[in-house]
């Protein structure tokens, strides 16, 4: 009886798959069962792909509290039929069991360490964390008008929109849909993401392919970010750097680039580079309601040259965007609100009516909309160019033949087999025996 019961009654149990003994988040789960149906790791190839994915999944047996063992990696892409392991078998085909358990083994060991070395993100709001700090790194650091640094702030401003969007640092986005936010040539756009990912505030991770799917990035804070943010002559230091102790935190805040109204002002056309410029918007956006700042103090605060500051005030103060009192500058109250800059839209487009730049924006919008229409007409054609047959290519020209009698027309051709004009064969001098016998268009 105790046999029968080791037994189970002649019956086996069950065997219980290894995601369902193990936790796994739902979208893992979804990876692993039913592969990547969204096509969110493509590669230039199937191989390339397939190792994305498997890279995805390793991380995502990684995470802290629901750890993978190797064993249990082995069993839930070699030996069990899931979607996701197509790439495991294949390699366990073509390389054997071994190397392909060893491959998994260091990639998950791999993925182990950079979930080791990440920040644990729970939910949405340490997602929101996290992307407040960058944005504290941003506005505290200075962004100088050379090199093409304050358009790398109105980038990251962008950015850093998308990412509260999106929940995290990843997000997805084209360079002309960046272009757009910014408010910028897409040329520019291209060279702020190359300083940007040279600096390591960018990582690639995939990029964008077909006609639907845009680039995919990481945003986060350079390592050496600490050295680089020091403050230049004449410009207050920034955040968490030395000597930044020694400035007020009220006087600090009201001189630093708010990011979020940046990237809300930074689109319009009032502010293209043929009227206020990113300039303009900048200041703008460290200007206050009700305490005053001079040139000296927006001009620290910005990194922008004291003549570009005053000229800029000038051209603002003009359009009734901001207000001068004995030398201060304040912020006018039609873009006034408790708390923050309001972008008004009615006051904003008055501007770029007066500047002669209104319309700017829906030309790029228009001509970006072209842009995408002719390439997705491009990738139409090129695919139906790959799918049609070529015609087979005809060495022997009409009327070498008579398609009829099967007689040799021209003597140029005399000792050749034409009967396939694509393939002629060389049968020797004798132009009336082909080597198997019948007799092979002789000459009139």
């Amino acid at each position: 009886m105790s046999a029968e019961r080791a037994r189970g009654n002649g019956r086996s149990r069950p065997v219980v798959p290894v995601w369902e003994r193990l936790r796994l988040s739902d979208r893992m789960r979804r990876l692993l069962l039913e592969g990547d149906t969204e096509g969110r790791y493509g590669g230039q190839t199937d191989s390339d792909a397939g190792y994305r994915l498997t890279m995805a999944l390793a991380v995502g047996c990684s995470q802290p509290g629901r750890a993978w063992s190797p064993a249990d990696f082995h069993h839930a892409l070699i030996y069990t039929p899931s979607a996701g392991g197509v790439w495991a078998r294949r390699l366990r085909e073509r390389k054997g069991t071994l190397y392909a358990e060893a491959k998994l083994t260091a990639m998950l060991e791999k993925a182990a360490q950079l979930v080791a070395a990440s920040p644990v993100i729970r939910g949405r709001d340490d997602a929101v964390e996290a992307l407040g700090s960058i944005r504290r790194v941003v506005e505290g650091r200075p962004w100088p008008a050379r090199r093409g640094a304050d358009t790398d702030q109105k980038n990251l401003a962008a950015r850093l929109r998308l990412c509260e969007r999106a929940g995290g640092v990843e997000h997805v986005v084209s360079v002309r849909q960046l272009a757009e936010l910014m408010n910028c040539a897409k040329a520019t756009a291209e060279a702020s993401d190359r300083r940007l990912k040279k600096d390591g505030w960018l990582v690639l991770v995939a990029s964008g392919s077909g006609k639907d799917h845009g680039s995919r990035w990481v945003l986060r804070v350079p390592p050496d970010e600490g050295e680089a943010s020091r403050a230049q002559p004449g410009q207050l230091p920034a955040t968490a750097s030395r000597g930044a102790g020694t400035v007020p935190p009220a006087h600090l805040g009201a001189t630093r680039t708010d990011t979020e109204a940046l990237a809300a002002l930074m689109g319009h056309d009032a502010f293209h580079r043929y009227a206020h410029g990113t300039s303009g918007a900048r200041l703008l956006t460290c200007l206050d309601p009700v305490d005053g700042l001079d040139a000296a103090q927006l001009s620290r605060a910005t990194g922008l040259h004291r003549t570009t500051v005053v000229r800029r005030l000038r051209g603002l103060v003009e359009d009734q965007l901001a207000i001068e009192l004995d030398g201060k500058y304040l912020l006018a109250p039609a873009l006034s609100t408790p708390g923050r800059l309001h972008a008004d839209g009615q006051v904003l487009s008055e501007t770029a009516e007066r500047r002669g730049t209104a319309g700017l924006g829906e030309r790029r919008r228009a001509r970006h909309r072209r842009d995408r229409d002719n390439y997705r007409r491009w990738l139409a054609e090129r695919a139906e160019l790959r799918h049609r047959r070529r015609p087979a290519l005809e060495l022997v020209p009409e009327g070498v033949l008579d398609p009829d009698t099967g007689e040799l027309l021209d003597e140029a051709w005399a000792g050749w087999d034409v009967r396939d004009r694509a393939r002629p064969v060389w049968r020797g001098a004798d132009p009336t025996v082909d080597g198997h016998g019948p007799v092979v268009g002789a000459c009139a």
